[in-house]
């Protein structure tokens, strides 16, 4: 108990931290007039009401398409899941990730929840949820790989961002060999996968990866569909973040918002920084920071990830309904969890 007290406070403080100093970043910006952008006009100025509306409706449909996308992996593996248990379990697991709920994350609570409801499939609940989140995090980067290129930000003019896009695009090709080698029985189960299974600090990581690649192995159709419901998935969450951004109030005149294909940039960059597990804090960061080198306009880049931030809240509140009507069940899988 006294240890996930400790573990969702640090988190808590770290999240705290870090959007003070995002905060103050942008005033002190506005105030030594390093940007042009007036900061209180988006305080002050009317916010468009219908476009936020239908940027929740797109973020909610974007994790909607997630939680299909998992009941679809796991009855690839034979589990009669239905698709309300599905959104069920996976709402839960969104609310999960979202809060400082200590050391229990939401796939964590998503593959016990499966597995006790149907227990002689095990391996295949773990590994139906590993897949699951590797291959939405690795397409996030397919994704924003190919609007790098497209849009030219190879040899964007702003040093930082150029390499911060070539890394990524770097980063996708290493993961295509990754994945390429898990594919080949004799290289992901020879001596060398064994000597790094037994490694002390990514051995048991690498050790339920390779269990699930050997489950999915087989069903090159099923991963390939997987892989484009989170094209869907991530076209949905872009769509999402550029509308905030369009409905927030201009900072400068003219109004210098990044367009729609640069945030097939912007904000898959920023959900890569969201893995970090904490409430709040790397997300708004990463769009501050390219808002402002992108457009010069910090301010706005910090609003819109705070707006985005409410817009998940929200989503959450369907979780939460689901929390309070299985209080019990929650309560014995988190103290499994913590067991494990």
């Amino acid at each position: 108990m006294v240890k996930k007290i400790l573990i969702t406070l640090v988190k808590v403080g770290l999240s705290v931290g870090i959007l003070a100093y995002l905060w103050f970043d942008v005033h002190n910006r506005s105030a030594t007039a390093q940007e042009d952008e007036g900061f209180t006009r988006l305080m002050e100025d009317a916010w468009n009401g219908p476009l936020l509306a239908l940027a929740w409706v797109f973020s909610a449909a974007a994790v909607c398409v997630t939680l299909i996308r998992w009941c679809y992996l796991v009855r690839a593996v034979g589990i009669p899941l239905k698709l309300k248990d599905a959104f069920r379990v996976g709402f839960l697991g969104y609310l999960f990730n979202l809060a400082p709920a200590g050391i229990v994350g939401g796939d964590v609570l998503k593959g016990i929840m499966l597995a006790r409801k149907h227990p002689e499939y095990r391996t295949g609940a773990a590994a139906s949820v590993v897949i699951d989140r590797m291959i939405g995090l690795y397409v996030l980067f397919v994704v924003a790989s190919a609007a790098i290129v497209v849009g030219g930000f190879l040899t964007h003019e702003i040093v930082a961002i150029r390499r911060v896009c070539q890394t990524t695009v770097i980063l996708t090709a290493v993961g295509a060999v990754g994945i390429g080698i898990l594919f080949i029985p004799g290289l992901s189960e020879g001596r060398l996968a064994q000597w790094l299974i037994r490694h002390p600090k990514i051995g048991h990581t690498l050790g339920k990866l390779l269990d699930a690649f050997r489950i999915y192995r087989s069903k090159p159709r099923v991963l390939a569909t997987a892989a484009l419901m989170s094209v869907g998935v991530h076209c949905l969450f872009t769509t999402s973040i550029f509308l905030i951004a369009v409905a927030l109030p201009a900072t400068s005149e003219p109004d210098r918002t990044p367009g729609f294909g640069q945030h097939f940039v912007i904000a898959p960059l920023s959900a890569v920084a969201s893995v970090i597990p904490l409430p709040a804090g790397p997300q708004e960061g990463t769009l501050q920071y390219l808002y402002r080198e992108l457009a010069h306009a910090s301010g706005k880049g910090l609003a819109l990830g705070l707006t985005y931030r409410v817009i998940t809240v929200l989503i959450a509140m369907v979780g939460l309904v689901y929390y309070l009507g299985s209080r019990r069940e929650v309560a014995q899988v988190l103290h499994e969890a913590e067991e494990v």
